[in-house]
């Protein structure tokens, strides 16, 4: 391939490396800048990967000529930067979510329309072969209409390593919620692009239940039923000792359904059972487990799109239905009795 898209990457913390290196190994790209605030992060991510080193994103925007900028940044400052580079010309690539309320979400979207850039917003699990799996049977008809759909994850987030060593998780004005927006937002999203309905009703509840220093919730529960007649129901907590892994269950007319981010078990009626399992992969220095592996997926086909190979699979638009539902739990979730 000839055509390559110049890359910088905007913000050189935790999540960087699950963009660094598909920006590097990936035939469609070059990576050419980091970008960071904190010099002597950017100078390390930057002698690493023997590409230039800036501190400032508007300059780096100016100097180099950009076709893809990535948003790894936290997440209040998600459309700020975003919108800047789209009316700079460069299409953006942000990680999740894509801002803490959805008034920006929506300005973002508007943003890249009317400068005519491409925007996506990364929710990787959607390419995960359990996902996959399950989309397809739904989509395809054989396992009928979906009746039922629920989802839990139990994970932990240690207040003393995972809260306190931030300057921003935790708080409504730079984290813009808790275990909803920042970990469960991957299982919604995929009962939510699986159900493929709007909404009709929500209730919900949200609490802060262990942990002491945080703003925002740590626990959410709620029931939600789409225009299409399904009922998906949701709980999810950082409160438990460890991370197990989610799961999500589908109750439907031709069979059911029982998946986390690696596993699928689909049952039909009339016996016939298809499964996936995930493979052991290499891991990723530096990565975590509940990332996954499918960042470097989601961002190929980014590179696709603005190298008009491919049509973009997660435009902002398409992150924005999950996104307004997260908000519609928060605005629900917060006028419950009871709630905190």
């Amino acid at each position: 391939m000839n055509k390559k898209v110049r890359v910088g990457i905007i913000g050189c913390g935790r999540i960087s490396v699950m963009h660094l290196l598909p920006a590097v190994n990936l035939g469609q790209s070059e990576l050419v800048c980091v970008c960071d605030i904190k010099r002597d992060r950017a100078d390390a991510c930057a002698k690493k990967y023997s590409v230039k080193a800036y501190y400032d994103y508007k300059e780096m925007i100016a100097k180099e000529q950009l076709d893809v900028v990535h948003i790894c940044l936290p997440h209040h400052i998600h459309v700020e930067v975003s919108v800047y580079a789209m009316e700079h010309g460069v299409n953006v690539l942000s990680e999740k979510p894509m801002a803490i309320n959805y008034e920006s979400a929506v300005k973002a979207v508007e943003t890249a329309k009317r400068c005519g850039v491409f925007y996506g917003v990364i929710l990787q699990c959607r390419y995960n072969d359990s996902a996959k799996l399950v989309k397809k049977a739904v989509d395809s008809g054989k396992l009928g209409k979906i009746i039922g759909a629920r989802s839990t994850l139990t994970w932990w987030r240690p207040e003393d390593v995972y809260y306190l060593t931030s300057d921003w998780k935790g708080t409504w004005d730079k984290a813009g919620g808790g275990v909803v927006l920042d970990q469960a937002i991957h299982s919604i999203d995929l009962v939510n692009w699986i159900v493929g309905s709007s909404v009709k009703e929500l209730s919900c509840h949200l609490s802060s239940r262990a942990h002491k220093s945080i703003d925002v919730e740590d626990t959410a529960e709620g029931c939600i039923t789409y225009q299409n007649g399904v009922r998906y129901v949701f709980y999810c907590t950082n409160n438990y000792t460890c991370n197990e892994p989610i799961e999500i269950r589908l109750h439907c007319e031709k069979g059911s359904v029982v998946m986390d981010y690696d596993n699928a078990v689909i049952k039909y009626e009339d016996g016939t059972i298809e499964e996936v399992h995930a493979l052991e992969h290499e891991e990723i220095e530096g990565g975590k487990d509940y990332w996954g592996f499918q960042h470097d997926k989601q961002i190929e086909n980014f590179y696709n799109a603005c190298l008009g190979i491919e049509p973009l699979h997660i435009s902002g638009v398409e992150a924005l239905k999950t996104h307004k539902l997260i908000f519609d739990i928060y605005k629900i979730g917060m006028k419950a009795e009871n709630c905190f």
